[in-house]
């Protein structure tokens, strides 16, 4: 079972995720599979976790953790959605934050 923001429960849907994937990537160069293989680690993911009932913020991190690895646009179209930024300014944040860590990551490391 998902337990929702609001509290109401309803049944764990794969569809759900592929869908929010989906259109997450929309027009992005990643291919089907690599969704699809996305939606199966989150799964096995789910299924470690040993519980009846998991909180859609889990879920929702969980498919945030993997589009900011995969897909920075990709990653800002599902968190903008996901965590409804309240204003422009707070998604310009997060946007600064992805640029600094890929600033971070594409220095060259000195000896």
């Amino acid at each position: 079972m998902v337990v929702k923001r609001d509290g109401r429960r309803e049944s764990y849907r794969r569809e759900k995720i592929v869908q929010g994937l989906q259109h997450a990537c929309q027009k992005r160069p990643i291919p089907v599979g690599q969704l699809e293989a996305i939606v199966d680690e989150i799964e096995d993911e789910l299924y470690k976790l040993g519980q009846a009932e998991v909180e859609t913020r889990v879920i929702g991190e969980m498919v945030m953790e993997r589009l900011r690895k995969l897909d920075d646009i990709a990653f800002i179209r599902f968190a903008s959605v996901y965590r409804s930024y309240p204003d422009i300014q707070a998604m310009r944040q997060e946007m600064d934050r992805i640029l600094e860590n890929e600033q971070t990551l594409s220095k060259p490391k000195s000896n």
